[in-house]
């Protein structure tokens, strides 16, 4: 049954690849990115990819990536990016291009609907870690980030943990709420290093 599971997904993830249903709607060739396992002990899932990593096909290889893994869960690169680890996914899978008024787009509906929700069914992971607003809202509508980065929910019946996105455009958010970056991150990071079985060393 596991092997079935995972033949599925690796060719659930070539189609993935192959996806061009919003070439016209970008003006430019699509990326797609996902990384990971069947079975993956977190299923972290973001917005969209970041410019940097539609260039570099490398997931949270940016700003928004360093400071996820570097102080958020202190884990090393070479954790983060083991898809026996990590499987790592968004709510669109490729970069939407910019946004008329600044910053990105927002991902296009259509991408969760034919890829992820399909993916959770086949990835068996230990929790689900959610970043970003845009997000958070698919999985918890009508509740606010501001609220849900403070919770401990469940998807699937599995712990989820919410978070706001890492990026440096975020600033605001993180001055408004300095109780997660001060206190709420350390429970997730705990919860992360168990799951992975790392033991983190005290000087």
């Amino acid at each position: 049954m596991k092997q079935n599971i995972k033949n599925e997904l690796i060719r659930l993830q070539r189609q993935i690849l192959q996806c061009r249903l919003c070439q016209d709607t970008f003006g430019f060739e699509p990326h797609p990115i996902v990384l990971g396992k069947h079975n993956a002990k977190i299923m972290q899932i973001s917005q969209a990819p970041s410019k940097s990593v539609h260039e570099t096909g490398k997931p949270f290889n940016d700003a928004s990536g360093r400071k996820l893994r570097q102080e958020w869960y202190e884990i090393s690169d070479e954790d983060f990016y083991n898809p026996d680890n990590f499987y790592i996914v968004s709510m669109a899978h490729c970069y939407p291009g910019k946004a008329p008024g600044g910053g990105d787009r927002r991902p296009p509906k259509i991408c969760s609907k034919q890829w992820l929700l399909k993916e959770m069914e086949l990835v068996d992971n230990e929790i689900y870690i959610i970043i970003g607003g845009v997000a958070a809202e698919f999985f918890f509508p009508g509740e606010k980030i501001t609220a849900l980065a403070f919770e401990d929910k469940q998807i699937n019946g599995k712990p989820a943990y919410i978070l706001p996105h890492p990026s440096p455009l975020n600033m605001k958010w993180f001055r408004d709420y300095p109780d997660f970056e001060a206190e709420r991150i350390f429970k997730i990071q705990k919860e992360v290093h168990k799951i992975l079985g790392i033991k983190k060393t005290t000087s």
